[in-house]
């Protein structure tokens, strides 16, 4: 088995993947956020949730995501709503935390043209199938 080297494959994509994870982090820090907010205005941004729901689908337990949302709240990015059929208590995007996702999801948009912007179609889905195959192979 050779040494690892930084001329290596792996040594790259972990390179390259740390660095995408930073410049992601980066619109996160200027606004005041933490890594993982992110993730909770994405998932609110399709619908309002009930926190068991956005738990559930973020794979966070409800003590977990209680703090973060309470946060949140405070920020004035998202308001404690009845969501759903049912009207149960949830929360939702409030008007500043769709501005706010939206300038996430623009920057996150903004950062895969550039990487990916040279490569067609087909070469896009070539690599995002190999990159599922590594995700796939790595998952314990």
């Amino acid at each position: 088995m050779s040494k690892p080297s930084s001329r290596s494959t792996l040594y790259r994509l972990i390179q390259a993947g740390q660095l995408a994870h930073r410049a992601l982090l980066l619109p996160l820090s200027e606004r005041g956020l933490e890594p993982g907010d992110d993730a909770i205005l994405f998932e609110l941004g399709r619908s309002g949730r009930t926190e068991t729901e956005l738990a559930a689908e973020l794979g966070l337990s409800e003590a977990g995501l209680t703090d973060r949302l309470a946060r949140l709240t405070e920020r004035g990015l998202i308001t404690r709503q009845a969501v759903g059929p049912e009207l149960a208590a949830g929360v939702a995007l409030s008007e500043r935390g769709v501005r706010i996702r939206n300038g996430l999801a623009d920057h996150w948009a903004q950062l895969e043209e550039a990487l990916m912007g040279e490569l067609k179609t087909k070469q896009r889905k070539k690599l995002g199938d190999r990159l599922k195959r590594f995700v796939d192979l790595l998952t314990f």
